[in-house]
């Protein structure tokens, strides 16, 4: 991170990237001077409300952050900026966004936990968009016009006012990470799951093992009757994250059941000092690692991979047999995963895989005219799946029926698309030995 200073005396001339966390109340003008090179501006973590009506001058600007500050309204004057992919205003209090806001080449759109009630009309024209995080604000419906965005592939809009979700956004060709848990339209519980109850004072927390948007997750010993067991405990943050509300996540978790490719859930935490939600989880050994990374700046949608990650064809195999399972099982009890990723599944050297993080989990009705095509959009995702996988295997033979399987999964006709069912026989038909 730069300092106000450094761009006060002009040290940051020439720079690409300039990222200000300083509480700023007002635009620093100097960054204009920055118009020849800048292409990402972070200004998360101020106190910012509005940006000079010259910002457009910022013409090689590509992404630009304001995450956290006080903008009311978003500002009009972006639409003008000719480079800009990328704008994030997370948790600002935005309630209005002009009709012409949205800048044409726009690709990714993070707006999560505003009070925005209505996406303008002209959203439609941003025909490049590919990823929109609108969790989390006042939205009832969404601009019919937004079915022109035919390349839109994840979508959240968890945690707001939705009546329904219409047709035309389930039939979009290349969605395939949808989030729209926490919304009137999905407001039917399922019945609830048995489930124990472990108090914290039966807990020892022991080192961090990992944290994401929703919760935090450690290593703990839990004591019960007399006896020590080792597990993992979430505990939810309880803000509404970029996927929704944690209470959604948790629901859903439990409401998964048990699988041999999902987490199993021991219990729920009570008596969480800080009376936070929480889930006692089976421990995961330590030989399981991520199959892939979440995506970049540059792949927008797509996993990342280590340099040089190879998968044997019969690993890859391996692999989708086990996650189409298990997304099968899923959807059989109502439950769209949403974030069906690489980056979601651990794996260990014989192709064994636990596939987690229900944050953007949605439970649905099995019997809704739409149901199939909640199902269908996961498939793309899991087709995203394949595709990553075989890019990183040997191109030989014996993926030649993956190959065609992926092909299938990707179709842009949601309907021509196989079920997880079918996907799961059709897996089950390939021999290991090919």
């Amino acid at each position: 991170m730069q300092t106000i200073d450094q761009l006060h005396s002009g040290e940051l001339k020439g720079s690409k990237t300039l990222k200000l966390s300083c509480q700023l109340t007002h635009f620093p003008s100097e960054i204009l001077k920055l118009a020849d090179t800048l292409e990402i501006l972070d200004l998360s973590g101020n106190l910012l409300s509005e940006l000079p009506a010259n910002f457009c001058e910022l013409k090689k600007l590509k992404i630009a952050f304001f995450s956290d500050n006080q903008f009311k309204v978003f500002p009009e004057v972006l639409a003008k900026c000719p480079s800009l992919t990328m704008i994030g205003f997370k948790s600002n209090q935005i309630s209005a966004i002009p009709e012409q806001a949205f800048p044409i080449h726009l690709q990714w759109l993070i707006l999560t936990n505003n009070k925005i009630s209505h996406i303008p009309e002209s959203i439609g024209n941003c025909i490049r968009l590919q990823k929109v995080a609108l969790a989390g604000n006042q939205i009832k419906e969404l601009p019919e016009q937004m079915k022109a965005c035919r390349n839109l592939e994840l979508l959240r809009i968890s945690a707001n006012q939705l009546t329904i979700i219409p047709d035309w956004l389930l039939k979009l060709p290349r969605l395939s990470w949808l989030a729209f848990s926490g919304n009137p339209c999905c407001s039917s519980s399922p019945e609830k799951t048995e489930l124990s109850e472990i108090s914290w004072n039966d807990l020892m927390i022991q080192e961090l093992l990992g944290q994401g948007a929703s919760g935090i997750i450690s290593k703990a010993k839990w004591t019960n009757n007399g006896k020590q067991k080792e597990i993992a405990v979430k505990i939810f943050k309880g803000e509404v994250t970029s996927d929704g509300f944690p209470e959604d996540e948790m629901n859903a978790c439990i409401f998964a059941g048990e699988h041999t490719n999902l987490v199993r859930v021991i219990g729920k935490i009570k008596n969480h000092p800080q009376q936070k939600m929480g889930l006692a989880l089976e421990l995961i050994s330590k030989h399981y690692k991520n199959l892939g990374n979440p995506p970049s700046f540059d792949t927008c949608t797509r996993d990342t991979f280590n340099e040089g990650t190879y998968f044997e064809p019969l690993l890859v195999l391996q692999i989708a047999k086990t996650i189409a399972g298990a997304s099968n099982h899923l959807h059989d009890r109502g439950i769209m995963h949403g974030d069906l990723y690489a980056h979601n599944i651990l794996f260990d050297n014989s192709g064994n895989t636990i596939f987690g993080d229900f944050g953007a989990a949605t439970i649905y009705d099995t019997q809704h005219k739409n149901a199939n095509l909640l199902e269908k959009i996961d498939v793309r995702a899991f087709g995203c799946l394949l595709e990553d996988l075989l890019n990183h295997s040997k191109n030989e033979s014996s993926n030649d029926k993956i190959r065609l399987l992926k092909n299938e999964c990707l179709n842009p006709n949601i309907q021509e698309r196989p079920t997880f069912a079918k996907i799961v026989d059709y897996l089950s038909t390939i021999s290991l030995s090919n």
